[in-house]
């Protein structure tokens, strides 16, 4: 058996009366992410740290932030195309941890709903995705809440 690691990272800024989605779930907030797609931090990092485990670059190279097909899609869209890449080479997800880091709004009563909707997205046991949030404790652009940034790290196996 194969086994990788992957590393993803994303930020996006926040702004006032924009939508926020975040593990696949609209977050009622004042603010909301800024990106060519629906800007769902969360679902960016695991897409970048699978594809970086499978060797297959970043979410950027398959999903252009200047093409206009991707202007405001469910970033779950690009997740379920990012495991239908890492498939069609023979790779599985093993596991997938990952950090949300936000100020406001508090996250950790949406984790339950988000595991339950991305594992759905991707075809994997809850048991297989731990999402954790934490703050910043009020410093750099995450506590100040100009951000939002994500971090995930996955397992990648194939036989």
């Amino acid at each position: 058996m194969k086994i990788r690691t992957g590393f993803g990272y994303d930020v996006h800024q926040l702004k006032e009366g924009s939508e926020f989605w975040l593990g696949g779930l609209q977050i009622e907030h004042t603010k909301g992410a800024v990106g060519h797609s629906d800007a769902d931090v969360l679902i960016h990092v695991i897409c970048d740290a699978l594809l970086g485990a499978a060797n297959m670059r970043d979410i950027g190279f398959h999903f252009s932030d200047t093409d206009p097909k991707f202007k405001g899609i469910d970033s779950k869209i690009l997740l379920k195309e990012v495991l239908a890449l890492i498939r069609n080479e023979g790779w599985e997800v093993g596991n997938i941890d990952s950090t949300i880091c936000l100020q406001q709004p508090k996250i950790n009563p949406y984790i339950p709903e988000m595991k339950k909707c991305l594992s759905n997205v991707m075809d994997i046991d809850q048991g297989d995705l731990s999402i954790k949030a934490t703050t910043t404790e009020k410093l750099g652009f995450v506590g100040k809440e100009e951000g939002v940034a994500a971090f995930a790290t996955v397992l990648i196996t194939k036989n």
